[in-house]
């Protein structure tokens, strides 16, 4: 047994030489997946108070409640800040005083948390009003996975606006293992924002969403291709996800891919694949494995023509 140990401590060790591209090692010490993790589930405990606790919060506690919970977020918060920095400084980040800028982003962080909460109620108002067996606010904080999968966005997005690495998508994929939607830390996502059932829902990096946009279950907002440079390497940070104006609803295992436009107004049919912008007020549609559109309230409708391939 001794001499199986020894091989396969020998053969492991040899992989970590010949491999070095899953090693971390002699560099930075990373943000901690642990702590960016139950720092997420206490920034949802100061969203939803009373909500994500295990015993009933009183209004009379609520001052100290929230001064105990935010201390201990902008401590370990900064912290893991500041250890994300030493991986990868923001561009204008002092690197000698990366300290100072971790405390610094931690309370521009803080300070637009009144913010996100504000905009936490449309969502909720848009599950209410959007859901005809959604009974109450508390059914839908406590139980509807899209409010959750919005809010960790949301916060993340924070993060990643101002150049924080690692933490915004920790974030992000904690919550989409655990709720099945998959929003990438870069969207914009207006308010009002509606994701009825939620399994399998994908928002790449840069899509923009507006106002009163309901989306439904298998969505996906993807990336059409992937340019690369002349060396073959994929090119990173252009415009690759589709907008969606106010007030579009899109049904059930919609693909829409690219840097394309879906019109204020418009609505998206289940199961359609669509490649090309949507003008406003449009009805998309799938019928005899085509894809069609006509203008809302009327009749005349035309085809649409593409090829398939995609990203995300």
């Amino acid at each position: 047994m001794t001499k199986k140990l020894t091989r396969i401590l020998d053969e492991l060790v040899d992989s970590f030489h010949k491999y070095g591209g899953i090693n971390h090692l002699d560099g930075a010490n990373l943000p901690s997946r642990e702590a960016v993790v139950e720092i997420a589930r206490d920034l949802l405990r100061l969203m939803f108070p009373g909500f994500y606790d295990k015993d009933p919060l009183h209004s009379n506690q609520l001052i100290e409640y929230t001064n105990e919970l935010v201390a201990s977020v902008a401590r370990r918060l900064e912290n893991e800040i500041h250890r994300s920095l030493e991986y990868r400084p923001c561009d204008d980040c002092d690197p000698n005083d990366l300290a100072g800028t971790a405390a610094r982003v931690t309370q521009g962080f803080l300070n637009d948390l009144p913010g996100v909460r504000a905009i936490l109620q449309t969502d909720v108002t848009a599950a209410y009003e959007g859901d005809p067996a959604a009974i109450s606010n508390e059914e839908i904080i406590l139980a509807y996975p899209g409010i959750e999968a919005i809010a960790v966005q949301r916060l993340a997005h924070l993060l990643y606006r101002r150049h924080i690495a690692l933490i915004p998508r920790i974030m992000t994929e904690w919550i989409h293992n655990k709720t099945g939607i998959d929003i990438h830390p870069g969207a914009e996502i207006g308010p009002h924002f509606f994701i009825d059932h939620g399994t399998g829902v994908v928002i790449g990096e840069t899509a923009v969403i507006g106002k009163h946009v309901k989306i439904y279950q298998g969505v996906t907002l993807g990336a059409k291709h992937f340019p690369k440079d002349a060396k073959g390497r994929v090119v990173k940070g252009n415009k690759r996800h589709p907008n969606i104006d106010d007030d579009v609803t899109i049904y059930a295992g919609a693909t829409i891919l690219g840097d394309v436009t879906i019109g204020k107004g418009s609505i998206i049919g289940g199961n359609v694949w669509l490649l090309e912008s949507v003008p406003p007020n449009t009805v998309v549609y799938s019928e005899a494995g085509q894809t069609r559109m006509k203008t809302a309230g009327t009749d005349r409708d035309k085809m649409i023509g593409h090829s398939h391939g995609a990203g995300i």
